[in-house]
C-alpha cells in the first residue's frame, strides 16, 4: 500500500553528509513535494521543486514506472543520518552542518511519500524522518535561526502525532522547550515541557523525564519564580538519579552528569544567583566526556557570563579567552553570539589586563571568522 501519511515536503538543502540518497531510488519524475506553505525555507536552503506538470519522465517515453519498493536498507540509511548528524554536532556545533543536514531529512520525505513499503518499514521510516527534523531544527536552533527551528519542530510533531509516536513526541516538546526557553518564550516553554512529560510517563524512561523536568525548570527560572524553578530541579535529580534504563531513547546519550549541572547552570543564572551559576557551570566542565567538544565551550562561555554577573571581571575575561580558543573547533551562532553580549559588557573595562587580553584574542578571532 503507497501511504501518503507526512506533511508534504520539508524545507531541503542541496548538500548532504550522509547519502540518503544512495538507497538507489530513481528520483527522475518523482512527485517532489515543496516546503509547508506556512513555512519559508531557511537561509541558505533551496525549495524544492513544484510536481512535474504530468505523469511522463522528461525525455523518457510512457508513463513514470511504478513505485520502489523499499525496506531495511533504506530504513537503515535514515537511522544512520540521524546517528551521523548528532555525532557531528556534538563534536563542532551546527553552523556547519546545518544546510548539509536538510538533504538528508528531504530523502527521507522523499522515502516515504515516493515509495512501497510494509507496515513495519513505514513505522521506522515514520521515526526516522521525524528525528531527523528534530536534529535540523536543533541545527537550525544552535544557527540561530530560531523561526526556522520552530518550523522544523512543528513539522517533527505534527509526524509524532499522525505515527501515533509518543517517545518521537516527547522528544520535539524536550527541544521546542529548550528552543522557547532561549527565545524568551517561557510560558510556551512551561506548555512544551509539561506536554513532554505527559507524553514521556509510559516510556519506561526516569532519565527522559528528568531531563523535561529540567526544560520546566528553564522556564521557572525565566519567570522568577525561584520555588517552581527549584521543586522541578529536586524532581530531576530525583528522577536521573533513578539511573539509566533500556528504555532510555538513543539521542539522550547527551544527558550525563555535566548535562544536569548545565542545565541547573542555567536556571541559576536566570535567577540571578551567580554563585550558584559558576558552581554548576564549573562542575559541568569538570564532568563533561572529552568528545563532546561543543558542549566542553558552551559551559565555558556560561561560566564567563556568569563570572561577570558576580562582578568576577578578570574570571570572565579568563573564561572567555578558553572559549576563544576553541572557536576554530566549534561553529555554533547560538555560543558566539552568548560570548559576543560578554565581550560587549566588558569592554568598558578594557583596561583590566585579562579583560584587554580577551577583548583583543576575541576581535582577532571574530575578524577571521
Amino acid at each position: 500500500m503507497r501511504r501518503r501519511t507526512f506533511l508534504t515536503g520539508g524545507p531541503a538543502a542541496l548538500v548532504s553528509v550522509v547519502g540518503i540518497d544512495r538507497t538507489g531510488i530513481d528520483m527522475a519524475g518523482v512527485d517532489r513535494p515543496g516546503p509547508p506553505a506556512t513555512a519559508p525555507a531557511p537561509h541558505g536552503a533551496a525549495a524544492l521543486p513544484p510536481p512535474p506538470a504530468s505523469a511522463v519522465v522528461p525525455g523518457r517515453p510512457g508513463p513514470v514506472p511504478p513505485p520502489r519498493k523499499v525496506g531495511a536498507a533504506e530504513v537503515l540509511g535514515v537511522e544512520r543520518a540521524v546517528r551521523e548528524i548528532r555525532l557531528a554536532d556534538d563534536a563542532h556545533g551546527a553552523d556547519a552542518l546545518f544546510e548539509q543536514a536538510g538533504r538528508s531529512l528531504r530523502e527521507a520525505y522523499l522515502l516515504l511519500d515516493a515509495c512501497e513499503y510494509s507496515t513495519e518499514t513505514e513505522r521506522r521510516l515514520q521515526a526516522g524522518a521525524g528525528e531527523l527534523a528534530i536534529s535540523v531544527g536543533w541545527l537550525a536552533h544552535d544557527s540561530n535561526r530560531l523561526g526556522d527551528a520552530r518550523s522544523y519542530y512543528a513539522e517533527a510533531l505534527a509526524t509524532a502525532r499522525m505515527a501515533g509516536d509518543s517517545a518521537l513526541e516527547a522528544h520535539v516538546f524536550s527541544n521546542s522547550a529548550f528552543l522557547a526557553r532561549d527565545a524568551g518564550r517561557p510560558r510556551e516553554a512551561l506548555r512544551a515541557a509539561q506536554a513532554g512529560q505527559s507524553a514521556a510517563r509510559r516510556l519506561g524512561s526516569p532519565r527522559l523525564l528528568s531531563l523535561l523536568s529540567m526544560r520546566e525548570a528553564g522556564g521557572w527560572a525565566l519567570l522568577q519564580d525561584r520555588g517552581a524553578c527549584e521543586r522541578a530541579i529536586t524532581r530531576a535529580r530525583g528522577l536521573f538519579e533513578q539511573g539509566p534504563r533500556q528504555d532510555d531513547p538513543e539521542w539522550m546519550s547527551f544527558f550525563g552528569d555535566a548535562e544536569l549541572a548545565g542545565l541547573q547552570a542555567q536556571c541559576w543564572s536566570a535567577l540571578g544567583d551567580w554563585d550558584r551559576a559558576s558552581e554548576h557551570a564549573r562542575l559541568a566542565m569538570a564532568l563533561q566526556q572529552p568528545h563532546f567538544v561543543r558542549n566542553r565551550v558552551l559551559y565555558t562561555a556560561e561560566l564567563a557570563h556568569d563570572r561577570l554577573g558576580r562582578g568576577d571581571l578578570a574570571g570572565a575575561a579568563g573564561h572567555g579567552s578558553a572559549a576563544v580558543a576553541l572557536f576554530d573547533d566549534v561553529r555554533s551562532a547560538r555560543i558566539r553570539s552568548m560570548l559576543a553580549d560578554t565581550a560587549r559588557r566588558l569592554r568598558e573595562h578594557r583596561r583590566v589586563p585579562e579583560v584587554g587580553r580577551f577583548l583583543a584574542e576575541y576581535g582577532a578571532a571574530t575578524s577571521a571568522a
